[in-house]
Parts: structure tokens; C-alpha cells; sequence
């Protein structure tokens, strides 16, 4: 191993945890709904240094990451501002080859099944609302909850993961 590879990691836990409990710290009505919470935030991974590559696979980046507490029927819309952001910050850096998908319940999942096929069609209903061909990745969504994976091609022409939009239940 390298030096650098000698040395002593923490791990950091995702946002999730901390948004949620940000939001329940206070008693909310439906009336302020929907809450918006987002960040900025510095992350750290154990990249080895082989696949280390450009700015995709790097040691050290910043990441944003939003949580919005919603209403079951703001949820289409809400999802396409976050898509509307998505794409006028891709555009902005140049990207404009990029494939959607729209990743479905898996085999193993948490949730009822109602509140699922809720949470699938609302992502389906922003992505078709703003015109946006998508491919179904049936059965690619996490356990916890539908998603919207945006891929980018860079100029070599390779496909890269770079922005989700995850559906969550609390």
C-alpha cells in the first residue's frame, strides 16, 4: 500500500438522517408544506489510486444534497423544479448528451406497495410532463424508494452516473 493509503478514514453517513431530523425538530402543518432543506457539503471517499480518474472519481469533492418534506400530491412537481435545476446546472457546465432513467421497485423493498407505485408514477408523471425521454431501469431503485438517475456522456464519449433524484419515505 501507498502512504496514503496507510492512513485513518471516518466515515460519514449520508445526509438523509440529518435533513430529517432538521425537519422534525419542529412541529410542521401541511399548510408550510412543501419544506426545502439543502447543502453543500465536502465528502471523502476511499477511492484506490488506480481508478482514481479526472474529476468523476476523485478522493475529496464537494456534493449537494436536498431533502424536500411534501404533500403526496406536490410531489410531481416538486420533482420537476428539482429536474428543471438539474438540467439548467448541466447545461450550464456544457453537458447536453445525457441519458434518463427511472429506476422501479425492486424484488426487496420497504413501504406498501400504494405508496410505491404513488411515489413511481409521480417521477414518471415530472420526467413525461417536461418532455423528457426516459428509459424504465425495472427494478433498479433502492429499497427505500423510486429514483431518476441522469447519465452524462463526457467528450471521450463515456457515460457517467451524476445526478439522482431519490424518492424517500418518512
Amino acid at each position: 500500500l501507498k502512504a496514503e493509503e496507510n492512513e485513518e478514514y471516518l466515515l460519514k453517513p449520508m445526509n438523509c438522517p440529518h435533513h430529517i431530523q432538521i425537519f422534525a425538530a419542529d412541529k410542521h402543518s401541511y399548510r408550510e408544506l412543501p419544506v426545502r432543506l439543502a447543502e453543500f457539503g465536502t465528502v471523502y471517499r476511499y477511492e484506490r489510486s488506480g481508478v482514481l480518474h479526472g474529476l468523476m472519481r476523485v478522493r475529496g469533492f464537494t456534493q449537494d444534497a436536498a431533502h424536500i418534506f411534501c404533500q403526496p400530491d406536490q410531489v410531481e412537481s416538486e420533482v420537476g423544479a428539482v429536474l428543471d435545476i438539474a438540467f439548467e446546472l448541466l447545461d450550464a457546465f456544457g453537458f447536453v448528451d445525457y441519458k434518463i432513467f427511472l429506476s422501479t421497485r425492486p424484488e426487496k423493498y420497504v413501504v406498501d406497495l400504494d405508496m410505491w407505485e404513488h411515489a413511481t408514477q409521480s417521477l414518471q408523471g415530472a420526467l413525461k410532463k417536461l418532455s423528457l425521454p426516459f428509459t424504465v431501469d425495472d427494478g433498479g431503485g433502492a429499497f427505500y424508494g423510486p429514483k431518476i438517475d441522469i447519465n452524462i456522456t463526457d467528450a471521450l464519449g463515456r457515460a457517467w452516473q451524476c445526478t439522482t433524484i431519490q424518492f424517500d419515505f418518512i
